[in-house]
């Protein structure tokens, strides 16, 4: 949702130091999380999927973030979603600000190295012609690039002062750096079904 707000600021030319006209594109988005969260994302009724995931708007995101007047218009939608139904969310705050009192809080890590890596080859397979950084032909950034721009997120996101990211004192960390993502989401599942969720599909979730 944050990434979506940002795109919006972005496409308006929005000074990213003009708070208050910040809160005001995030309150006048219309950002839609359909298929019941499974995709796409929609910003106005577009389809931003896959835009939201530029380099250029996770920066600009992550500056939002850092911005009252943007995370109060965006924590109520976030919560008017958790009141209408159950749902899964995730973001930096999720579990200490916006559901405080949520059945399951996990919190998800992985070395600095790995996130630049998986966040390289997804940038790959989503924008192949301009994301070869120093590993092919392209003008996208280089995995050192990303991480360093991973890194300025979360010195900023720690820092902030208003709802900075931290882990819940009731979350479950999980270290991802060495599991693969079926291993993460049956791990998740785990922790679910031991809270007392009903498995998806109505299986088992897988141990191990």
């Amino acid at each position: 949702m944050y990434r979506a707000a940002a795109l919006k600021a972005l496409r308006l030319a929005v000074d990213m130091a003009d708070h208050e006209r910040l809160g005001t594109v995030a309150r006048e988005a219309s950002i839609e999380l359909a298929g019941r969260g499974r995709g796409p994302i929609l910003l106005d009724g577009e389809d931003v999927t896959l835009s939201i995931r530029a380099e250029d708007v996770s920066f600009a995101a992550s500056i939002m973030s850092t911005v009252p007047e943007v995370r109060v218009a965006l924590v109520e939608q976030q919560r008017e979603i958790g009141r209408r139904e159950s749902c899964v969310m995730e973001g930096r705050d999720i579990g200490t600000v916006v559901f405080p009192n949520a059945d399951l809080k996990v919190f998800l890590v992985a070395s600095l190295e790995e996130r630049a890596r998986r966040r390289y080859e997804q940038s790959l397979k989503e924008e192949p012609a301009q994301a070869r950084g120093d590993a092919g032909s392209g003008t996208g950034p280089s995995i050192d690039e990303i991480a360093t721009g991973i890194a300025g997120r979360d010195e900023r996101d720690t820092t902030r002062a208003d709802s900075p990211l931290r882990k819940a004192d009731d979350a479950v960390e999980i270290d991802t750096t060495s599991l693969t993502v079926e291993q993460q989401v049956d791990r998740v599942i785990e922790l679910a079904v031991a809270r007392g969720a009903a498995p998806p599909d109505g299986r088992e979730a897988r141990h191990g």
